[in-house]
C-alpha cells in the first residue's frame, strides 16, 4: 500500500525492508529528516564521536555478520573523515553503505557550504557511487546498494542524500529484501581441480577473503582433513581455520614464518580459496611469481575481474566462499584423494614448524626485558574465553597478535588489511555491541589508540565491555623500525609524548590499569575481564615498555648495528 512519505522516511523504511537493525553515525544537519524518521524506529544509531570511527564501525559489523554495515555522515567533512573506512572495507571486501548528507540540488555546482561530488571522490575506492535527486527512487536506489554491496565481491557503496530530496513527500512502494549473487564452480572446473590435486606431490591451500560463514569454513575443514591438506590463511583472515587444528599451518602475511614461506615457494599446487593475492599475501609479489608462477595455481575468487588480474593461473575459478566450499563438500563424497598418501606427512611437518615459530622469542631473555609481550599473549589465551574475538589496527604491536595467538575460527579476529591506524577500538566496540555475549579484546599501539581512542566514550555510552591493551613504547614503532634499517641513528618524526592511558579510560568512565611488569599483568587481565562481566562497561590496560623491543626477532639497536655494518 502506498502512502505520502517524506524522503528521509523512505530512507529509514528502505532500511528496515533491508533487515537493518543498526546503524553507526555522526549525525548532520545535512540529513535531518533521516534523524527525525529514525526517533519511531526500532533501527538502533549508534552515536560516534568521529566519522572515522563510524565507519570502521559500519566495517567491522560488516565482517561480523556479512551483512552491510551501515553509516550515516554529514557532508564535507564528515564524508571525507568517513572515507578511510570506504577504503578499509574496498579492500578487505567487506560489505556496506555509507549514506552521505549532500546539499540541495537547488545549491549543486556552487561550492555550496561543506559541498563535493561523491561521485568524483569516492570512485575509485567504492563498488557504485550514486545520489538519490528524487524522493520516489529512494527504494530503489537502496535496494541496488544493497544488491551491489553484497554480490560478487562484497564491498562498500556510497549514496549521497540531498537536503532537498529528504524533504520531499512522494507516493511510492516498498521494494523487497535483497538477494545477494553468486557464481557457482563448474562440474568441468571442480573435475580439472581433482585432476590436479590427483597430480600434485606438495599441495598447499590458502584461505582468505570475504564471504564466508561457519557452514563454508566446516565444508573446508572437512575437505583438507579428508584430503591430508595444509591450509594457511591469508593475512589477517587467520580465523578462517582454528589455529589449534592439525591442519593448520599458520598465516600467510607480514613476518611470515621463514618455514612456511619456504613451504609455499617449494610447492607443486597452490590452491588460493578467497584471498585476492596482493602484496601482504604474496610477500610483495615474491611467495608467487608475477604474472606467471613456477607453483602450479588455482585461484578462486568471487570477482571475475580479479581473476587473472595479477597472476595467470591454469585454473580461475569464478565462486563465492560458500558456494565453493559446498562445491568442494560435494567433491569430498566421491572419496579420499588417492594421491593424499603423498603429502600426508607434510602437514604434522608444518604444524611442527609453526609450534617452533611461536615459541617464546629470546629477545625478552637477551635484553632482560620487564615486560613479556609473547607471555602477554600466553595469559590472555589462557585467562579469555576461547571464542574471544580479538581486534587491532596498524602497527608492529600486532605482530604479537598474529603470531602467537591462536584464533579459535570464524569471528574472531577483526583486523584491516588495508593497513589502516586508528581500526582497532571502532572495531571492538562494533564487535561488542554485535555480539554482546562474546569477550572482545583490542590490541591497540599508542599511537594508533590515539586516532581513534575516542571512540571509548561510544563504549562506555551503550555499555560496550570491552578490555582495551594499549602497547605503549612512546613512538610511531612500525615507521621507526624502517627508519632504523634506512637511515641509522636518523630519528625523525616518530617519538611521541603520551598521555597517561590509564587515568584518560577512567576520565571516561571505564576502568583503567598501567602494567610496567610480566607479573602485573595477568592479575590485571583478570580484573579487567571482571568488570566488563560485572558492570558492561569497557576496560583498559596500558602496557609501558621498551621500545627497544620492536619485533619478535630483532631490537632496534640490532636492527641499527645491521644497517651501519651494511654502510648505510
Amino acid at each position: 500500500m502506498k502512502t505520502l512519505r517524506s524522503g528521509g522516511q523512505l530512507v529509514v523504511d528502505a532500511l528496515r525492508v533491508h533487515g537493518v537493525e543498526t546503524i553507526f553515525g555522526v549525525p548532520g544537519e545535512s540529513y535531518l529528516p533521516v534523524l527525525d524518521a529514525l526517533h519511531d524506529s526500532t533501527i538502533r544509531f549508534i552515536i560516534n564521536r568521529q566519522e572515522g570511527g563510524a565507519a570502521f564501525m559500519a566495517d567491522a559489523y560488516g565482517k561480523m555478520t556479512g551483512k552491510p554495515g551501515i553509516c550515516f555522515v554529514t557532508r564535507g567533512p564528515g564524508a571525507t573523515n568517513a572515507s578511510i573506512g570506504v577504503h578499509t572495507a574496498y579492500q578487505d571486501s567487506t560489505p556496506m553503505i555509507l549514506f552521505i548528507g549532500q546539499v540541495g540540488n537547488d545549491f549543486v555546482e556552487r561550492e555550496a557550504f561543506q559541498e563535493i561530488d561523491y561521485r568524483r571522490m569516492f570512485g575509485p575506492m567504492a563498488k557504485w557511487v550514486a545520489q538519490i535527486d528524487r524522493a520516489d527512487r529512494v527504494p530503489e536506489y537502496i535496494a541496488r546498494a544493497f544488491q551491489v554491496a553484497t554480490s560478487g565481491r562484497p564491498g562498500p557503496v556510497v549514496l549521497a542524500l540531498p537536503e532537498d530530496m529528504l524533504a520531499q513527500t512522494v507516493e511510492v512502494a516498498d521494494t523487497r529484501h535483497y538477494t545477494p549473487v553468486q557464481a557457482y564452480p563448474s562440474p568441468a572446473q571442480l573435475s580439472q581441480l581433482r585432476s590436479m590435486l590427483e597430480a600434485a606431490e606438495r599441495p598447499v591451500l590458502i584461505l582468505g577473503g570475504s564471504g564466508w560463514d561457519q557452514t563454508a569454513c566446516t565444508q573446508l575443514r572437512e575437505f583438507a582433513e579428508l584430503n591430508h591438506l595444509p591450509v594457511a590463511c591469508a593475512f589477517r583472515f587467520q580465523d578462517l581455520l582454528d589455529n589449534a587444528h592439525p591442519n593448520y599451518i599458520g598465516d600467510v602475511g607480514i613476518g611470515i614464518n621463514p618455514q612456511l614461506a619456504k613451504r609455499i615457494q617449494q610447492a607443486d599446487l597452490v590452491i588460493a580459496i578467497g584471498p585476492r593475492l596482493g602484496e601482504m599475501t604474496t610477500g610483495g609479489y615474491t611467495l608467487l611469481e608475477a604474472p606467471l608462477p613456477k607453483q602450479t595455481l588455482v585461484h578462486v575468487h568471487s570477482d571475475a575481474l580479479e581473476l587473472g588480474r595479477v597472476y595467470q593461473a591454469p585454473l580461475m575459478i569464478n565462486s563465492g566462499m560458500k558456494e565453493f566450499a559446498h562445491a568442494l563438500s560435494e567433491l569430498g563424497k566421491q572419496g579420499k584423494l588417492a594421491s593424499a598418501t603423498r603429502w600426508q606427512h607434510s602437514v604434522a611437518e608444518a604444524k611442527a614448524e609453526l609450534h617452533a615459530w611461536q615459541q617464546e622469542p629470546a629477545i625478552f631473555a637477551k635484553e632482560n626485558a620487564p615486560l613479556n609481550l609473547w607471555q602477554v599473549v600466553q595469559n590472555i589465551m589462557h585467562l579469555a574465553p576461547a571464542d574471544s574475538i580479538i581486534t587491532n589496527g596498524a602497527g608492529n604491536y600486532a605482530t604479537w597478535a598474529h603470531r602467537y595467538f591462536r584464533y579459535a575460527g570464524l569471528r574472531t579476529q577483526l583486523a584491516p588489511t588495508s593497513g589502516a591506524m586508528g581500526y582497532s577500538v571502532p572495531s571492538g566496540v562494533a564487535a561488542k555491541l554485535t555480539a554482546p555475549e562474546r569477550c572482545v579484546i583490542t590490541f591497540a599501539g599508542d599511537g594508533e589508540y590515539m586516532m581513534n581512542g575516542q571512540e571509548l566514550a561510544t563504549a562506555v555510552q551503550y555499555r560496550a565491555g570491552i578490555v582495551i591493551i594499549v602497547f605503549n613504547n612512546g613512538m610511531y614503532g612500525t615507521i621507526r623500525m624502517h627508519q632504523e634499517r634506512e637511515f641509522p641513528e636518523r630519528v625523525s618524526g616518530t617519538e611521541l609524548h603520551n598521555p597517561d592511558f590509564a587515568a584518560l579510560a577512567r576520565a571516561y568512565g571505564a576502568s583503567g590499569e598501567t602494567v610496567l611488569s610480566t607479573e602485573e599483568f595477568g592479575p590485571a587481565l583478570e580484573r579487567a575481564l571482571q568488570h566488563t562481566r560485572d558492570h558492561q562497561l569497557p576496560a583498559l590496560i596500558e602496557l609501558r615498555y621498551d621500545g627497544n623491543l620492536i619485533t619478535p626477532g630483532a631490537s632496534l639497536m640490532q636492527l641499527r648495528a645491521q644497517a651501519k655494518a651494511s654502510g648505510k
